[in-house]
């Protein structure tokens, strides 16, 4: 941690993509990729994992906005099936590609912000 400063809001840091400890560096080296390490201030990012909830998260609310805008299209319009594929696929696919990677960094910034870290228990 930065001394003498605050963490960042964890919500707007991962919306922005940038490291929870510091909000300044990335906090993706690729598109979904976690850095190990914040360039701004060294921060290990390497123990950040979100699993399957960023995915979750926009399966569902994708799935709710574009089920609804194309059952309310099939209702008041009754278009032909190729006009909902051509609407409501690349609608769908251009959402989840536009969300995923903030909602992964929500999560993340929520982890490190709440120090969270994965309950292991070998011994059975």
């Amino acid at each position: 941690m930065i001394q003498g400063a605050s963490r960042p809001n964890p919500i707007l840091s991962g919306l922005r993509c940038r490291c929870p400890n510091c909000g300044r560096g990335p906090l993706f080296s690729g598109y979904l990729k976690v850095a190990e390490r914040c360039r701004a201030c060294g921060f290990d990012l390497k123990a950040a994992e979100s699993g399957d909830g960023p995915a979750v998260f926009i399966i569902l609310i994708v799935g709710f906005l574009v089920g609804f805008a194309a059952l309310y299209t099939e209702v008041a319009y009754a278009p032909p099936l190729w006009v909902h594929m051509a609407l409501w696929l690349p609608l769908a696919l251009v959402l989840c590609l536009a969300l995923l990677r903030p909602f992964k960094g929500v999560l993340i910034a929520l982890q490190f912000h709440h120090r969270a870290a994965e309950v292991r228990n070998d011994d059975f």
